[in-house]
């Protein structure tokens, strides 16, 4: 795959208008970078840029602040960031530089990040209202207060301090969840560098081999194609595909296990998210492919539900139904359908809800109720399908046949003015097209 080009300038000021135009005069917008996290002593975590500053700029450098001030007659768009410095960029990078900010952002005017104290507080004054994001960082909530009492202490030359302090996500995260078509670019991307990887993983796996192994296959695809993963990997085999957040990856498969992998590659910013469950040894047993029928009913029941003008909790009901009548089929569980499906019984099975919001963080902004009502689906958003069936090792209540069974199909689904995309439909899914896959490229057959 050939890399495709960052998103343009272009279309970051048209993301900042709207914002600006939601916010409106009076009003005054402050996002903050994310911070640099140390991993331990003197190395840091790789550092990944705050998503909304990110979907507001695409500036990636830390210790930044991007302010957004409606009306201003010397410039609405504003950028603190880090002086040049040659002696850290030898050792660190390229630095963009408030010189250097405007032309490449595409913003009004930028100042260095060390100045900020002396003009946040003059930006701030004769503002109703304050923008921003409160309680994710202690030291930036400090900062923001001492601004704050800094326009309280000008007071007599005029300008009243700010009256409201608000949430900035009430604007923003409505803003980004529905996505343009720059994103949904990316986002093809992600969606098409985790099947690659899913499929190296399922060529790759042998019995015996350790679930890390596995892992490092499956990331080594994302690397090659300038990915990286969205979310800490999850490799799990035989009873560990019962843990839904298993990140451990440790153990040794065995050759009868079924192997769930959930991994995710992140693409300029933007995560895929797909889950799939194969056996290690080629070919599903009996009781594996009986449960993962099921799974795989449920996933296409719930992409059933999915259009513009649909209530976007009916594809939970839609799974949740199927996994029900699959299960008390099965046997494992007893009784009326309706009143498994009411009381929530099948929770001991299937413990969560059948998708997310996805986009610059693999569980993405937006709301799921709008005044206590499931909101509607409209195009442009992105979310996951993932029912499962999860049968612990210690579930004695059912024949021991199913127990140490986890599965779970997880594919990106976008809703399209129609109908909806299933952004990783290229990766086999049901039971007979995994084996049929594994047959053709797995080394082990």
């Amino acid at each position: 795959m050939k890399p495709i080009a960052k998103v343009g300038k272009a279309r970051y000021q048209s993301r900042r208008k709207r914002l600006l135009e939601s916010v409106g005069e009076g009003g005054i917008v402050i996002v903050a970078a994310a911070t640099e996290k140390v991993r331990s002593r003197d190395t840091y975590y790789a550092f990944r840029q705050d998503s909304d500053l990110l979907y507001l700029t695409g500036f990636e450098e830390p210790e930044a602040i991007l302010v957004l001030v409606p009306g201003r007659k010397h410039g609405e768009c504003i950028l603190f960031c880090r002086d040049r410095d040659p002696h850290r960029e030898a050792w660190d990078g390229a630095r963009l530089g408030p010189d250097g900010a405007p032309d490449a952002l595409g913003i009004d005017d930028a100042y260095p990040i060390t100045d900020i104290d002396d003009i946040l507080p003059g930006l701030i004054e004769g503002r109703g209202r304050i923008f921003a994001h409160f309680g994710r960082d202690s030291e930036f909530d400090s900062r923001l207060m001492s601004w704050l009492n800094r326009t309280r202490a000008m007071m007599h030359m005029g300008n009243p301090p700010p009256r409201e302090l608000l949430d900035l996500s009430v604007l923003i995260n409505e803003q980004r969840l529905i996505k343009d078509k720059d994103e949904l670019l990316l986002m093809r991307r992600a969606a098409d560098i985790a099947v690659l990887g899913h499929e190296a993983a399922m060529r790759a796996v042998q019995p015996g081999m350790y679930e890390y192994q596995l892992q490092a296959e499956l990331e080594r695809v994302f690397k090659w194609h300038d990915a990286t993963p969205a979310y800490t990997s999850i490799v799990g085999a035989g009873s560990n595909s019962c843990v839904l957040h298993y990140v451990t990856n440790r153990d040794r498969i065995g050759k009868n296990d079924l192997v769930l992998i959930d991994a995710g590659a992140e693409y300029r910013g933007y995560a895929s998210d797909i889950t799939r469950t194969f056996p290690a040894g080629g070919r599903f047993s009996k009781a594996q492919r009986q449960l993962h029928d099921i799974v795989v009913k449920a996933n296409r029941a719930a992409l059933a539900q999915v259009e513009p003008g649909a209530v976007y909790e009916l594809q939970h009901l839609a799974a949740v139904t199927t996994l029900t009548e699959g299960l008390l089929e099965l046997g494992l569980l007893k009784g009326k359908l309706e009143t498994l499906v009411r009381n929530g019984a099948y929770k001991r099975f299937y413990p969560h809800k059948t998708g997310h919001w996805l986009g610059l963080d693999t569980h993405d902004v937006g709301d799921y109720r709008i005044d206590g009502e499931s909101r509607i689906l409209e195009q442009g958003m992105v979310f996951t399908i993932e029912p499962g069936l999860y049968i612990p090792h210690d579930a004695t209540e059912v024949d021991a046949k199913w127990r140490g069974i986890g599965i779970r199909i997880e594919d990106d689904v976008l809703v399209t003015e129609t109908g909806y995309e299933v952004l990783t439909d290229a990766l086999v899914r049901d039971a007979d097209s995994i084996e049929q896959f594994m047959a053709a490229n797995n080394v082990n057959n």
